[in-house]
């Protein structure tokens, strides 16, 4: 919003991030973020606190906090917005043009969230106005995702003067992308809410469904990239989203169809979304069958085998461990006795912090040396791009276990190794 030209104030409780921000300093990894930090903190456009005040005179106040899952739980944890609600309301004050102040949410929430907070600002008296603006980032390109999107989605109020009003203040914050005619779509708050939840649902069932039929693949000898590129050519059906591996993971995939499964139960529609449970379950699947190849790689028993994890985010380009498919197998081959070595670009320093019981050598030499198996969990360039040829002489055995389908599989059985596919063999086609 900054680079887009306006006067932006970042508010979060954390001291140490808004430090950091403060700086121009990231405190994660993300593509083209550091640059666009530095650049508009030191324009004075962009500025961090912790200090509430700060935010009075602001035009649009944005929440943006996470909504994790509920410990125990398949729904969405709504504290940090009913917070940052709260906190909009003590300190907000009527902008200098007369007009009302307008809160736009971006988090992920149930639908309904946004009903009950437009109530909640009614009663307070305060002149507010809410809408409902789902971003659709995605890690790794979300400066671009921000800069140029796709779609902009505007949950306005149904009082159609108040409505007005909202879309007239966020035609202008958006006013770059909409000459851009990026496309717009205005809704109610209800749809708004949903657009969100229902595109992940959607892209997770996606997922899964290409994993299931991996799984068909393993029983029958198929390869699902063949098949994945062939029913991928249906432009009804596409190639994005289509590949087999170790399946979703992160901040947003899992944990959004869980609140969405429980709040159609809720809402006493559970079995419009129950095919979702499944859709989970495949998914949760992918995970005991890499732990299973990895089993099968070494003779059944995993007690005392090194096995060299290249990978640990839950994707490329990302120091994010959130709900990692990688450090879940990990976690539970290290349950299983085995000896891990894992290295990772982006979140090795976390990783040694948050689990010191694990090996995190500081190379993919110290990794492979004398293991008996290598897992590419993460498709890192650093490790699809390895020479088979050359890392042969480093390992024990030459057992590799292609997570996310990346390698080439003729290309790595012909240098001596062991291939392991999710869904996909060495086969002369």
């Amino acid at each position: 919003m900054a680079e887009l030209g306006h006067e932006v104030v970042g508010l979060d409780v954390d001291e140490k991030k808004v430090n950091l921000l403060a700086q121009g300093k990231a405190p994660f990894i993300e593509a083209g973020l550091p640059e666009l930090l530095e650049r508009n903190v030191a324009s004075g456009r962009l500025k961090f606190t912790t200090d509430p005040s700060l935010i009075a005179d602001a035009q649009i106040h944005f929440i943006g906090v996470g909504t994790p899952q509920l410990q125990g739980r398949l729904g969405a944890d709504m504290t940090y917005v009913d917070q940052a609600v709260a906190t909009i309301l003590e300190h907000a004050d009527a902008p200098q043009d007369g007009r009302p102040v307008l809160i736009a949410g971006k988090s992920t929430v149930p639908v309904g969230t946004a009903e009950g907070i437009a109530k909640r600002l009614q009663e307070s008296g305060k002149e507010i106005i809410l809408a409902w603006n789902p971003e659709f980032l995605r890690e790794g390109y979300a400066v671009q995702d921000t800069l140029t999107p796709d779609r902009i989605v505007y949950g306005l109020p149904e009082d159609q003067e108040t409505g007005r009003i909202a879309r007239e203040i966020l035609d202008e914050c958006y006013a770059t992308a909409l000459a851009a005619d990026t496309p717009l779509v205005v809704a109610n708050y209800p749809t708004a809410e949903l657009v969100k939840v229902a595109a992940n649902s959607f892209l997770a069932t996606k997922i899964s469904f290409i994993n299931a039929m991996a799984e068909l693949c393993d029983a029958t000898g198929g390869d699902v990239t063949r098949l994945a590129e062939a029913i991928g050519h249906d432009d009804r059906i596409g190639k994005k989203f289509l590949g087999a591996g170790i399946g979703f993971g992160g901040g947003c995939l899992p944990k959004d169809i869980r609140a969405f499964m429980a709040r159609a139960g809720e809402l006493g529609v559970d079995q419009a979304l129950t095919f979702l449970r499944e859709v989970d379950t495949i998914n949760l699947r992918r995970r005991d069958h890499a732990v299973n190849l990895a089993e099968e790689a070494v003779g059944g028993r995993l007690v005392g085998k090194k096995i060299a994890v290249l990978g640990i985010t839950f994707k490329p380009d990302t120091d994010d461990l959130r709900d990692s498919p990688a450090l879940d197998i990990a976690s539970r081959l290290w349950a299983r006795g085995a000896e891990l070595a894992i290295v990772d670009p982006a979140a090795a320093e976390t990783l040694r912090e948050r689990r010191p019981d694990l090996t995190v050598p500081e190379t993919v030499e110290e990794a492979l040396d004398g293991a008996d198996v290598v897992m590419i969990l993460t498709p890192w360039k650093e490790y699809t791009q390895l020479d088979p040829k050359v890392i042969l002489p480093l390992v024990d055995t030459p057992n590799i276990i292609d997570g996310r389908n990346v390698l080439d599989p003729h290309e790595w059985a012909d240098a001596g190794w062991n291939y392991y596919g999710m869904g996909r063999t060495v086969s002369v086609w």
